[in-house]
Formats: C-alpha cells, sequence, structure tokens
C-alpha cells in the first residue's frame, strides 16, 4: 500500500486515527445533550433536535473543532465536561506499533489535528503519544481548518515538506480531499475510526481498519 523507501514525512491526524472516534461521537452525540438538557430543562430528544442542526452547520469550519466557541454558544464549560469523560479516551489498535517502528526510522512525523489545544492536551495527558512526534499541530494554530487549503499552505511552510514524498493517514474523507487538491501524493483513510462501530466502505483512498496493514517495509 505504501512503498515507505519513497516517504520522508509522515503526517497524522489523532480523533479516528490514532485515538478511538467513540470518545467524541459519544460525547458530543450524547454527553453534550445531555448536560444541555439538563442545563435548560429539557428533555434529552428535544436538547438533540436543537443541537443537530448548531453542530451541521459548523461542520468544516474551524468553529466546529473550537472548545472556547461552544462553551460561549451553548454556555457549558466543554472543556470540564471532557475531562468528565476523559476515561472513554483510548489508543486504537496496533497505533502503538506503528508509532515505535515509525519511531526507529529517520522519517518526520508530525501530528496534525483539528483539535483544539485543550482536547490536544488532554488526550497527550490520558495516552503520552506526544513524545513519538517531532511536531503537533493543530488547525487552531494556524487559524485554519485542515479541510481548507491555507491550512496545507501554511503548514507546509512550517515543516517545509515535499508532497511527492509525503504520507498523510486521516479518517475525514474531506480533509483527505483537501490534501489530495493540495498536491500531497500519498494518502491512506481509516475505515474503522469508531472502535464502536463497523467499518466504512471507502474508496476514494487506500483504507485500512487498523495500522497492521501499513508496517510492511516500515
Amino acid at each position: 500500500m505504501i512503498d515507505w523507501k519513497q516517504i520522508d514525512t509522515v503526517l497524522l491526524d489523532m480523533d479516528g486515527t490514532l485515538l478511538d472516534l467513540n470518545f467524541d461521537n459519544y460525547f458530543w452525540k450524547e454527553f453534550v445533550p445531555l448536560k444541555f438538557a439538563e442545563q435548560r430543562g429539557l428533555s434529552i430528544e428535544i436538547a438533540k433536535q436543537q443541537l443537530q442542526p448548531r453542530f451541521k452547520s459548523m461542520e468544516g469550519q474551524l468553529e466546529w473543532y473550537c472548545l472556547d466557541y461552544w462553551s460561549n454558544a451553548l454556555q457549558l464549560d466543554i472543556a470540564a465536561l471532557k475531562t468528565e469523560i476523559s476515561e472513554l479516551i483510548a489508543v486504537l489498535p496496533h497505533v502503538l506499533e506503528f508509532l515505535e517502528k515509525l519511531k526507529l526510522s529517520s522519517r518526520k512525523v508530525v501530528l496534525v489535528t483539528n483539535a483544539h489545544r485543550d482536547s490536544l492536551s488532554l488526550k497527550m495527558q490520558k495516552t503520552a503519544l506526544q513524545h513519538y512526534f517531532d511536531d503537533i499541530i493543530s488547525s487552531h494554530d494556524v487559524g485554519l481548518p485542515k479541510e481548507h487549503q491555507g491550512f496545507w499552505q501554511a503548514l507546509q511552510t512550517m515543516q517545509v515538506f515535499e508532497n511527492h514524498n509525503t504520507v498523510l493517514i486521516d479518517d475525514s474523507l474531506a480533509v483527505l480531499h483537501s490534501a489530495k487538491q493540495f498536491g500531497i501524493m500519498h494518502l491512506v483513510s481509516i475505515s474503522k475510526p469508531d472502535s464502536q462501530l463497523p467499518s466504512r466502505e471507502i474508496t476514494d483512498y487506500h483504507a485500512i481498519e487498523d495500522f497492521r496493514a501499513l508496517m510492511d517495509g516500515l
């Protein structure tokens, strides 16, 4: 799937790629609506009906990933709520083996995430993955989400990678489409970002269910 001899730079997404997306799905689909309902004296069903279009309208924008934005919009302490259920934060299967092999190679390894810095800090605190990366870039540092071409332009200035010998591994098809448009040559999708949901059928990109599929030749 990847000829590792051609790869100098590895760009890795976090949520749904290295970490189980079950945490984020549960948080936004169940826990936030529950707290929103409690705060306003609503049923959980009504809370979900009110929140779903608000969430949908922000998809692909930096605000969707911004804890400060949602804290203000919903009058909830989103960072604190994430801490309440932080026991659900988990590394996906075979990620550690893959990262260990990458660390032993001479390749540059960069975490590129849309996660807000507060969420990123909590997840690194819980998983201790930070020492595997040469750098960690949040789209909030750039001011644009990964779905936007300007993110990749800024990242290339910051990291000095060549499109032809860089691989991006990400569970978001919208992000992979954006990276493809920018010219990154090697793109891999994650077909099972949430351990509690079935694998997705992905046809646009090489897709893996877990990182064992990428270890040959690394």
